[in-house]
């Protein structure tokens, strides 16, 4: 497992997945299928994984955090990089931090808060968490007015954040003046990441040069994403944008239903791992169409992750 520190080439060397969390008949992490899953996007390719907004880590108390971390340990694969999340409150960030601190995970990403913060609070406790971690932190900008750009670039410049994850949906990604104000400020894109998965990965890594870049429907099909990685690390933009339209079934009922309650769903209806009932304050998907649905495109998705797995060689 990685414990060295944060470089931009570990930004780009693999899609970041970002999982679901599989949970036992009784609520509790199950360890097992966590494994499959990891195992099923390791054999695509998927060497990160960034557990957080997709396992409902907003909602994950300090007590069952130590007990994921625990499994992640344990779990990952020789070559993976894990990172964990925290937060998204400070109160509660602290209290994590301080767990955190204890283990070899060389950083870990702060969730977005959804409720009340000023730009500048953000910032300043996003350094005095960094401070008391002893290691940089991940930023998740997800929204206009979280954080201001000359505020990411100077926690960048002094160390206190090791890579900005960046999910603000636009409706063309081509066009985004924050995102252009934030390079701008920050001098290079190196240490930010695309983090609205497949959908406007071409428009921010050739348009804006972003350094990689976050999936949750890498878990269906984790050779068909590392494959679009690859097309653009090589320029083949044709190549990506065909790959693309594979996950596009499935990100539109993601974007319908939930992107976090439909990819829960649709792990465990591709046969992939069994995710088991989600954590509150969040429900699993029951309606018997929806789900339907999210069958027919998971399993669509997933056979064509399998039939371009074995037409290439994965590396």
């Amino acid at each position: 497992m990685k414990t060295d520190a944060v470089t931009p080439a570990d930004l780009a060397r693999s899609v970041l997945s970002v999982p679901p969390l599989p949970r036992g008949a009784d609520g509790a992490i199950h360890e097992g299928e966590t494994g499959r899953l990891v195992e099923w996007l390791h054999s695509g390719g998927v060497t990160t994984y960034l557990f957080g907004g997709n396992a409902n880590l907003y909602n994950m108390g300090t007590a069952e955090l130590a007990t994921l971390l625990d499994v992640l340990e344990r779990i990952s694969p020789a070559d993976g990089w894990m990172i964990p999340s925290f937060g998204a409150d400070y109160g509660k960030s602290c209290d994590q931090i301080d767990l955190l601190r204890q283990r070899a995970f060389p950083t870990a990403m702060l969730l977005p808060l959804t409720f009340p913060a000023t730009p500048g609070g953000v910032a300043t406790g996003i350094r005095k968490l960094a401070d008391r971690y002893g290691r940089p932190v991940i930023a998740y900008l997800k929204n206009e007015g979280y954080l201001e750009p000359r505020d990411l670039a100077a926690l960048l410049a002094d160390g206190a954040v090791c890579a900005v994850k960046y999910a603000v949906v636009r409706k063309n990604p081509a066009e985004d003046a924050l995102l252009a104000t934030l390079l701008d400020a920050v001098g290079s894109a190196e240490r930010i990441i695309s983090g609205i998965g497949e959908r406007p990965v071409i428009d921010h890594l050739t348009g804006f040069g972003l350094n990689g870049f976050t999936s949750g429907s890498v878990c269906i099909a984790p050779h068909l994403s590392t494959a679009i990685r690859r097309a653009l690390a090589q320029g083949d933009v044709a190549k990506a944008a065909s790959l693309r339209e594979h996950f596009l079934p499935l990100e539109d009922l993601r974007d319908r239903h939930s992107p976090i309650r439909v990819l829960h769903e649709a792990v465990a209806l591709a046969g992939i791992s069994a995710t088991g009932p989600m954590s509150p304050f969040l429900t699993n998907l029951d309606d018997p169409t929806v789900l339907a649905d999210i069958r027919a495109a998971a399993a669509t998705l997933r056979a064509a992750s399998l039939e371009h797995g074995s037409a290439t060689t994965v590396r």
